[in-house]
């Protein structure tokens, strides 16, 4: 059986850029090109997204879905 929800807005940012590179591009696409930035260190993807505009489930489907393609 496939894992999934691998990503959930409760993580870090800059943690899961770390145990998932693959998704650094793909955020970048939608907006998200403070991932780079200090405070990814720090903030969750769910408060990145709120910061940026974005729905933080949307997001976290979004990434969980290209994560198992």
């Amino acid at each position: 059986m496939a894992e999934q929800n691998v990503i959930s807005k409760d993580m870090v940012v800059g943690d899961i850029l770390r145990e998932h590179p693959e998704v650094t591009m793909p955020l970048m696409n939608i907006g998200m090109g403070c991932i780079s930035c200090p405070s990814s260190q720090m903030e969750t993807l769910g408060e990145a997204c709120m910061v940026h505009g974005m729905d933080p489930d949307e997001v976290v489907n979004w990434l969980n879905a290209t994560l198992a393609e």
